[in-house]
């Protein structure tokens, strides 16, 4: 095929979206809203991630020391934890360091406490910060067969919900998208079906006189592309000011919300870039599928 050639055909493919302007209209309105969901799914679903993450980071593992223990076996034991896959962080808080926690904890009636200063009844302890958290019942348990180790104390009940409900939105939105996907293609599929069987009999003449399946598809499948961009820019505008509006009511909110959202949600200027890309390469690939799916049966002349 020439140039020349192309760019008519690609040319013509473009005024096919004036001529069919109603059906045009309805098709990017349609698959914008389809490609919109598809978004909000998404970044649902990278922000759930992300708050498990932060939830995570902050419920610490806590390795309670033998009382008996000598400073080498503690130190022995903070190494093991150290080097254990998934382990993210290690902190050692020694007994004087628990004894003056409590102090602070009561300012007023911190005196009660040096009756304890000869007595120190708290335990040295390691908090361990896992980095996944489903790992977290098992990874006790190694904890607890080290050496030196006297107890360990794991949020593994809340941990297991905060991983259930990550699993359940991951499903949910990647059967979300995949559904949304094929309406969109049956969308486009069904605007070009209707522009290719009103010019059906134009197709069967250029089939007639020698016109190949490129020179017959090419037009059909720039209208594809071009409805696709265009439903691809408008989801990321879309999708994009609506998650920022998000972000930023986040900080708005009062209490544990306020903690958990104002720090787990992912930034914009960290989502944008992929937002955008994936909008525009999105609905390119649906309105080039939808194009080629509707017209092959009417190439057979």
């Amino acid at each position: 095929m020439r140039i020349s050639t192309f760019f008519f055909l690609t040319r013509r493919g473009l005024r096919n979206l004036g001529k069919h302007w109603a059906m045009t209209i309805a098709c990017i309105a349609s698959l914008s809203v389809c490609m919109t969901l598809n978004s909000f799914a998404s970044l649902a679903e990278v922000n759930v991630d992300s708050m498990v993450s932060y939830l995570g980071s902050q419920n610490e593992t806590v390795v309670y020391l033998d009382p008996d223990c000598d400073d080498a076996t503690a130190t022995q034991v903070g190494e093991k934890l150290s080097t254990m896959p998934g382990v993210s962080g290690v902190q050692y808080v020694s007994k004087q360091d628990v004894l003056n926690i409590y102090r602070g904890y009561m300012e007023d009636y911190s005196s009660l406490w040096d009756e304890f200063e000869s007595d120190n009844p708290f335990k040295a302890n390691y908090r361990v910060t896992i980095s996944d958290l489903s790992q977290m019942a098992a990874m006790s348990k190694k904890m607890q067969a080290i050496p030196g180790v006297y107890s360990v104390a794991a949020p593994v009940e809340m941990t297991n919900v905060f991983v259930e409900v990550q699993q359940a939105v991951t499903k949910g939105g990647r059967l979300i998208v995949l559904v949304l996907m094929i309406v969109s293609i049956i969308t486009v599929g069904s605007t070009i079906r209707l522009s290719v069987f009103a010019r059906r009999r134009e197709i069967e003449i250029m089939k007639y006189v020698g016109a190949t399946n490129a020179l017959v598809t090419l037009p059909f499948v720039v209208e594809g592309l071009a409805m696709g961009l265009i439903s691809g820019a408008l989801t990321a505008g879309v999708s994009l000011a609506a998650y920022s509006y998000t972000v930023s009511a986040a900080s708005t909110l009062g209490g544990l919300w306020q903690m958990i959202m104002g720090h787990a949600l992912v930034p914009v200027a960290n989502v944008w870039p992929t937002v955008v890309i994936y909008s525009l390469a999105g609905g390119a690939l649906v309105g080039g599928l939808g194009s080629m799916f509707s017209i092959r049966k009417h190439l057979n002349v």
